[in-house]
Order: structure tokens, then sequence, then C-alpha cells
């Protein structure tokens, strides 16, 4: 399993959980230390957290946790719902051929796989954050929309709207394997719909699936202000 991902998902934790908090310094011999790995996947952590909008580099040198609020988040995670809609939108309009469904179908079946564990385990949990961002970025590419793809991009450099922007916290939450089973219901049917040309219903469909991301995460970002 990746370290960086590990790593990233433990950093984000800290800085939800507000162990690091607003406004701290991140130098990158410290975060190793606190999370007892490379330099390698801590480097590539916090240039990936930096991309999400969580850290923002300093002058000299290093990062700095950036503030965010509950409804910054919320906010967020709506806009990349409308966004990802409309690309699952143009995709079912403009039809997509088998060989390039295919991949997602794939993807969907690894998950399924990884779903079908009675109990998620740290490194599960990892493995479904890597094929749900797969998916994601799959899913976005059948639109055939740079400007859309774009501005999609811009939307996961916000406060947790990636679709990658889990914490290692929500491994261990009971209703975890839940929810995401019930996401990946939400990944089926939006590829049916996109496989059916149903334009429609493959937009509202991500738009839904945004707001249980907001649901899933609620929990965790209350206690984390600004």
């Amino acid at each position: 399993m990746s370290r960086t991902l590990s790593a990233l998902l433990k950093l984000r934790d800290l800085i939800l959980s507000g162990e690091l908090a607003p406004g701290q310094r991140l130098q990158e011999l410290a975060v190793v230390d606190r999370l007892n790995v490379s330099r390698t996947p801590v480097r590539a952590a916090l240039a990936r957290l930096q991309e999400e909008g969580l850290v923002e580099a300093v002058p000299s040198g290093g990062y700095a946790v950036r503030a965010f609020s509950e409804e910054e988040v919320d906010e967020a995670i709506e806009l990349r719902g409308v966004l990802e809609g409309l690309a699952a939108r143009l995709a079912a309009e403009k039809g997509a051929a088998p060989e390039r469904l295919a991949p997602l179908k794939a993807c969907l079946a690894e998950i399924d796989a990884v779903l079908g564990a009675t109990r998620l385990s740290e490194a599960d949990f990892e493995r479904y954050v890597e094929l749900n961002e797969r998916f994601h970025a799959r899913l976005t590419a059948l639109a055939d929309s740079p400007m859309v793809a774009q501005q999609i991009a811009r939307a996961y450099a916000l406060p947790f709207a990636s679709p990658s922007g889990f914490v290692m916290a929500q491994a261990a939450q009971p209703q975890a394997r839940h929810i995401l089973a019930v996401a990946q219901d939400q990944h089926r049917c939006v590829l049916e719909a996109v496989e059916r040309r149903e334009g429609a219903r493959a937009e509202a469909i991500m738009r839904e699936h945004a707001a249980l991301r907001q649901v899933r995460g609620a929990a965790l970002i209350a206690p984390r202000r600004a």
C-alpha cells in the first residue's frame, strides 16, 4: 500500500482534529518524526495537502496549516457535486464506447472486492480511497470536456472536496463500511445511467453522491473551526 497515501490520510486526521492548528508550521523533518515514515512519502503528502488547500507554502520553507470552516467544506463539496454532475451528464449525452466504459467497470469490481471484507482494515480503506479517486477521474474523462475537467480540478483544490479527501479516522467509524457501500451503489448507478445515455439521471446521481460525502464527513468536520 502507498506510504504516501497513508501519510496523507494521517495528516488530514491531524488537521481535521485540530491537533495541527490553523497557522501551525509543518516542517518536513518534524512530520517525518511524528508519523515515523521516510521523507519521500511525507514530502509527497505535504505537496498533495497544498493542492487540496489544507496547507500553504511559507516563504521561509515548509508549510503552514490553513484555516477553514465547516461551511466552507460543505460548499466546496456541493460545488464538486454540481461539476461532477455536469461531467456525468455530458458523458451520457455524448455516449461512451464500451471500451471506454470497461476500465470504470473494472474499477467497480475492485471496489466490490475491497468492500467484501466483513471489517475494513486500514489497508482496505486506503485501497478504497485509491480506487474511488480513480473512478471519479475516469468518469470525468468520459465527458470529453477540458473546460469541465479544469473546473473540477479547481474544485478538488478546495478543503476536503477531493474524492480522495478522506481521513483515516473514518475507517474506524461503525457505519464506515455501510456508507462506502452506499457510495459504491451510486457509482454503479451513475455508470449505468451514462451507458444508457440518461443524462439527467446521471447528473442527479452525482449530486446525490456529493451530498453523501457531506453526511459522512459532518461528524468529523464539525469540531474543527477556522
